[in-house]
């Protein structure tokens, strides 16, 4: 977990958070054994409770990997919730497919392959959920792209927003208005991002530091 608070307190945080089941221990594994990132437990507790506070029945992911986050979502849905994921790595989304079959969630589940933004084009709102996490250069056109298909109180959150191929540090003079926006393609997408949604008429953003930071956007 990247630091943003004292060490004692991230242990305390991660000690009293959610645990992974045998599904998500196996994810886990499968990613430590691929290098592969994932949002891990907390992050993934905070996507559940936001799933379960809906009673989400309708979710969207840009970017899926082999579904860590998906299954996540799938803890909190409604039990006749469905989630459509979307992953350009058909050996990714196969292996997403195999974990959530074993878990007992494929029906609820649609496997997308190709691009995440296209993708959603082909889909009509409303969603509850949207769960953006893929390139960060694209993140702000997925939430334009997505922002008219959200449902009202329904909720936009975006992972990496302090790190994963960035660091928020870099960005930290230019968001507080003292400085230039380094030259570098993730941060500034995260940053684009941040500014789109802050400014969008009837939305509210917070930025929750747990994970990588997610970016949380609830629409009025």
């Amino acid at each position: 977990m990247p630091r943003y608070i004292d060490e004692s307190a991230e242990r305390y945080v991660r000690a009293v958070g959610p645990d992974h089941d045998e599904t998500h221990a196996a994810m886990a594994a499968f990613a430590d054994e691929h290098d592969f990132p994932i949002i891990g437990p907390v992050a993934g507790g905070v996507l559940r409770s936001y799933a379960a506070a809906r009673r989400a029945e309708r979710v969207f992911e840009f970017g899926s990997g082999f579904g860590y986050s998906a299954y996540w979502l799938l803890q909190g849905m409604a039990d006749d919730g469905e989630i459509v994921l979307t992953e350009l790595d058909a050996e990714e989304l196969e292996k997403g497919e195999e974990f959530l079959a074993d878990a007992g969630e494929a029906d609820r589940a649609t496997f997308e392959r190709g691009d995440a933004l296209e993708i959603a084009q082909e889909y009509d709102g409303p969603f509850d959920v949207v769960l953006i996490d893929h390139q960060k250069s694209r993140y702000a056109d997925a939430f334009e792209l997505i922002r008219e298909k959200l449902a009202p109180g329904g909720v936009v959150i975006a992972d990496n927003v302090l790190y994963g191929g960035h660091d928020y540090h870099d960005s930290l003079a230019y968001v507080e208005g003292d400085g230039e926006l380094p030259d570098d393609e993730n941060a500034r997408g995260i940053v684009r991002y941040l500014e789109t949604v802050r400014s969008a008429d009837g939305f509210q953003t917070s930025v929750i530091p747990v994970g990588s930071g997610l970016a949380v956007t609830v629409r009025a």
